[in-house]
């Protein structure tokens, strides 16, 4: 068996090749176009090397969010500028630590190489994000779900990264780190890479403006993990902790639906105008409180599918074939955004299937009556009438009693003819449904998660 000191030797040997190969290897493969844009270049390093001033050691170990700024560096540069990004990181960061010699060349290491390997999955799986082949790829959900991959192994190579310091030199219990610092830690960065996977998919969509408004949001989530980990009694604050960062998660996408109302107005209003209608006749048809919240939020959500769309197609006139076959992908592409939130499960489920028929012609699985969730029957109702009836999603805008009537024509066969009974006799009776287009202030109550937000991310108070 080997001596200690000879342990530790070889240890920082293979640390110092670790270091040596990775940036070896990241200027071996470095390609010029990976240095552009330089905004995006300035942008993501001044968040990181703040985010890295923003750091908290938990039990000794280190915890910053960085790493989206990493992730993000891996997915929209390449491997050589995320090396170079969380070297950069590290030096400043480590000095004003004043760490020891031993400890800088362990940081250097592994900040050197995950992200190497995390940009290397990227390249592999979608290509080079510069070659204008395989940019329709980084405009995609699937672009999204591998960013959100190489989130969540990024994370864990770091992580063993940085603990083999402290079982190999100090004797720690490496199971023992994991079940007490990488397990707790998890809700928390399944956000992050919830939000990494969204800022990537808003840059390569909307440009470098999208990314300015979700700074403060990444600062929240870094605020809520590290209250999460400090909490004394862990099993009770990780469950608190845990549903303030789903409720974060939420607010995210609202961010979401603001940025694409920035592209396309008409979908963001529209969106709004349902989520109104849709919890107005859920409680017209009895009901509870969460089922009425459940039809608002997959209300506001249920066109955030669109996002992928390209302007051409969200702006289009006249829409071709495969026009048509990309917009009737919303539903799955919404839904599978949504349903990576822990505890949006039905959400997305009411996503998935508003586009379905009570007489199994809609889409995406040709679903039958009752079959169809209750949420998604009451959002294809209030979709609708909105769609009929708002001047700026219908070409010639019916009156509310010419909608009614068609709502009652498609009655048993596309809609739930009991919901539509409902939904008619709440718009005759007044109720105040009517959602007047273009009325800032109706928009702004209908999207204002940030308040819930707030409300929900403040400490909880013993009686």
């Amino acid at each position: 068996m080997l001596a200690p000191t000879l342990t530790r030797r070889l240890f920082w040997a293979a640390q110092g090749l670790l270091f040596a190969a990775s940036v070896g290897a990241a200027a071996w493969i470095s390609r010029s176009q990976e240095w552009h844009p330089l905004p995006l270049i300035v942008l993501l390093l001044a968040v990181g090397l703040v985010g890295e001033r923003l750091e908290f050691d938990i039990r000794g170990q280190h915890l910053s969010a960085s790493l989206v700024v990493l992730v993000l560096a891996m997915g929209l540069l390449g491997p050589a500028p995320a090396v170079a990004f969380g070297v950069a990181m590290t030096l400043p960061n480590s000095a004003i630590r004043r760490l020891s010699p031993a400890l800088w060349l362990n940081n250097l290491s592994a900040f050197a190489a995950f992200p190497l390997v995390g940009g290397l999955i990227v390249r592999a799986l979608i290509g080079d994000v510069h070659d204008p082949r395989a940019l329709h790829m980084t405009r995609s959900i699937t672009f999204a779900l591998v960013v959100f991959g190489v989130f969540m192994v990024t994370n864990a190579l770091n992580f063993i990264l940085i603990v083999a310091e402290s079982r190999v030199v100090r004797g720690r219990s490496f199971t023992r780190q994991v079940r007490e610092l990488f397990v707790p830690m998890q809700p928390g960065q399944m956000a992050l890479g919830a939000l990494a996977a969204i800022l990537a998919i808003a840059y390569t969509n909307l440009g470098l403006s999208a990314l300015f408004g979700l700074i403060l949001v990444l600062a929240l989530f870094q605020y809520l993990i590290s209250a999460l980990l400090r909490s004394e009694d862990r099993a009770e604050q990780l469950d608190i902790r845990s549903r303030q960062l789903a409720t974060l998660q939420l607010g995210v996408l609202s961010t979401l639906i603001e940025t694409l109302a920035l592209r396309d107005r008409t979908t963001a209003r529209h969106a709004a105008a349902v989520a109104r209608y849709a919890r107005a006749l859920a409680l017209e048809a009895g009901c509870s409180e969460a089922e009425q919240e459940l039809v608002h939020t997959a209300g506001l959500l249920h066109d955030i599918g669109k996002f992928v769309l390209p302007d051409r197609i969200l702006h289009a006139d006249v829409l071709s074939d495969d026009d048509w076959a990309m917009i009737r992908r919303h539903p799955q592409d919404g839904a599978t955004l949504v349903g990576r939130l822990d505890g949006y499960g039905p959400v997305a489920d009411a996503i998935l299937y508003h586009h379905e028929h009570i007489d199994g012609s809609g889409y995406p699985a040709g679903l039958i009556g009752n079959e169809i969730p209750l949420a998604s029957r009451i959002l294809a109702i209030s979709s609708i009438y909105d769609t009929l009836t708002a001047r700026d999603t219908y070409r010639v805008p019916m009156t509310s009693q010419d909608a009614m009537t068609e709502l009652r024509r498609v009655s048993g066969r596309h809609l739930d003819a009991e919901l539509v009974q409902r939904f008619i006799a709440m718009l005759q009776r007044g109720g105040g449904t009517t959602f007047v287009e273009g009325d800032t202030a109706d928009f702004a109550a209908e999207l204002a998660f940030e308040q819930r937000v707030r409300q929900m991310a403040q400490p909880t108070k013993n009686a």
